[in-house]
């Protein structure tokens, strides 16, 4: 049940980040990775995070 949970949440992460709702897709992200460290959610978290480092620097750094 925790797989077909985190699977979902994943695909809902990739829909929030296609639509540019990082905050959100990290999000679901988080949780997939709970429910599922194996989930392919851990590895996009981990290339999202990078974007955004790189590209909103602020955002991290306030």
């Amino acid at each position: 049940m925790n797989k077909q949970e985190a699977q979902s949440l994943y695909q809902q992460g990739n829909d929030y980040r296609r639509r540019g709702q990082f905050g959100e897709a990290i999000n679901c992200y988080i949780e997939a990775t709970k429910l599922d460290p194996d989930s392919p959610a851990a590895e996009a978290k981990r290339m999202l995070d990078d974007i955004m480092s790189f590209y909103c620097k602020d955002m991290f750094n306030p």
